[in-house]
């Protein structure tokens, strides 16, 4: 039974609604999520002074990282020692998921916001030599993406509403010559990772606020029963996500300025906030990385017209990242 709270207006008789510490702001921590090992993230890198979009965070081999400037049409590479530049433009498309091939290429899954499609490409880590993996003709709108083992690469395609669901998970071969659907007719499909041992694929509908769990036999075969929502999220959406090496699943939760983390079966475990959520601050958190061989989580965000800008902010994640180049 609910707590009742008799709690009066002014000196009068008549019982009150009042805000507390728990129930201010624009995105309160549910309840549900209230008892979770909870962290507040620091800042780490001041991207932009104004709240341009970033999104797509991954390390490539040489410990750089790679993320994305969505209405810039850019990837942008951060070093070590915290220098900015820019890897590759790209024509009329707005990157979003960035993923690392074991040679080095980037692949890069972007949209072309005004036609409702776009494309996977790929480039060399110079951004010379640009691939067409998956063209904008083909009719997806990819959003992000992941490798396994083999070499070949998850995409999400971003199409569709919460009662229209066109989008899904599909799984390019390690060729790149062949597209097949593994998980259709999802309302926005946005996050996808893998775990550990690539038998399990995670996704995540932005437009129904699911995170789907998915048993697979093979890369494009879902075992019988081996599809299950695991959760439902509360608030503004899931957005991108990844996996560590316990099998422990970070989600972006876009609009609430925070990360939540699961362990390996769905069941939420812990959170990540960033600073100045409570005063609507930071609040467009989009995506993650996890540097390789640490635990030190990269968290992307800005805060449209807040006057924060665009920012990465730094925490630690329950385990370290997935081996960077676990396809062979």
């Amino acid at each position: 039974m609910a707590s009742v709270d008799h709690a009066q207006q002014g000196g009068g008789s008549v019982p009150a609604l009042r805000y507390d510490a728990q129930t201010r702001g624009a995105v309160p921590i549910p309840p549900s999520q209230r008892g979770l090992q909870t962290v507040v993230a620091e800042p780490w890198f001041k991207v932009f002074d104004t709240g341009l979009v970033l999104e797509g965070p991954a390390f490539d081999r040489d410990g750089n990282l790679l993320f994305c400037d969505v209405g810039g049409g850019r990837v942008l590479r951060l070093t070590p020692d915290r220098r900015l530049s820019t890897v590759v433009r790209l024509d009329q498309l707005g990157p979003g998921g960035l993923a690392v091939h074991r040679d080095g290429r980037i692949f890069i899954a972007a949209l072309d916001f005004a036609k409702s499609v776009g494309a996977d490409v790929a480039v060399q880590p110079d951004g010379s030599g640009m691939q067409v993996v998956v063209p904008p003709e083909a009719g997806y709108m990819p959003n992000d993406l992941v490798f396994d083992a083999r070499g070949g690469l998850y995409f999400t395609d971003f199409r569709g509403a919460s009662t229209d669901p066109k989008g899904g998970v599909y799984y390019v071969s390690p060729d790149l010559r062949t597209i097949t659907s593994v998980l259709p007719h999802l309302a926005m499909a946005n996050g996808v990772a893998l775990s550990p041992d690539g038998k399990e694929l995670w996704a995540t509908e932005f437009s129904r606020n699911l995170l789907h769990r998915v048993e697979l036999a093979d890369a494009t075969t879902v075992t019988p029963f081996g599809t299950a929502i695991a959760y439902h999220f509360t608030g503004p959406a899931p957005d991108s996500m990844r996996a560590d090496a316990d099998g422990n699943l970070y989600v972006a939760m876009y609009s609430q300025g925070r990360v939540l983390a699961f362990n390996r079966n769905g069941i939420p475990i812990g959170q990540v906030l960033l600073p100045g959520r409570e005063e609507g601050h930071n609040l467009r958190s989009t995506s993650m990385a996890i540097r390789p061989g640490s635990n030190d989580l990269y968290v992307v965000t800005n805060d449209g017209e807040g006057g924060q800008g665009a920012t990465i902010f730094h925490a630690e994640a329950f385990a370290q990242a997935l081996p960077l180049y676990s396809h062979r």
